[in-house]
């Protein structure tokens, strides 16, 4: 599979990217447990198919520590036995926050309020804008359909 362009060799993209990737910075240096980043850009990119991202996150997860039964399952938190209950919150939250236009209304008041249980607010702020940036960066590499499978942890720094 080749890009239909290459999006991260093109100077107007590389200006769109810096800001993107410095909202991703500010998310990374937050509060927010790195364990708990890992998966929700994890879930978010299985949820909108973006190998690209699924193939990084996993990866970076591994490099950090993440065991492959967690990474295993991520797809199937509900039934899986092996996060926290935070974790669960953050991944309910993920899937509502990716699949807005399938849930009519968007994030329910339960899932934000069991979210608001195990977050504090900038906390909070990290995981929204965290969810927002993970679906913005699967968009660009969906539609320049960006091969997966060769990407290596800490590759872009």
């Amino acid at each position: 599979m080749d890009p239909r362009l290459n999006y991260f060799g093109n100077s107007l993209a590389a200006k769109v990217l810096k800001h993107i990737n410095s909202a991703s910075k500010v998310v990374s240096d937050s509060g927010l447990p790195a364990a708990t980043q890992e998966l929700v850009k994890i879930r978010a990119s299985q949820i909108n198919g973006c190998g690209f991202c699924t193939d990084m996150h996993t990866k970076d997860a591994t490099a950090a520590g993440e065991t492959s039964v967690r990474l295993n399952l991520i797809a199937a938190w509900r039934e899986a036995t092996v996060f926290t209950e935070a974790e669960r919150a953050a991944l309910e939250l993920t899937e509502q926050g990716t699949r807005i236009a399938d849930a009519a209304g968007g994030v329910t008041d339960e899932s934000w309020a069991n979210a608001a249980k195990h977050y504090d607010e900038d906390q909070l702020v990290a995981l929204i804008s965290l969810i927002a940036v993970i679906n913005s960066y699967n968009r660009i590499n969906i539609i320049t359909q960006q091969p997966a499978g060769s990407y290596q942890p800490g590759q872009f720094g």
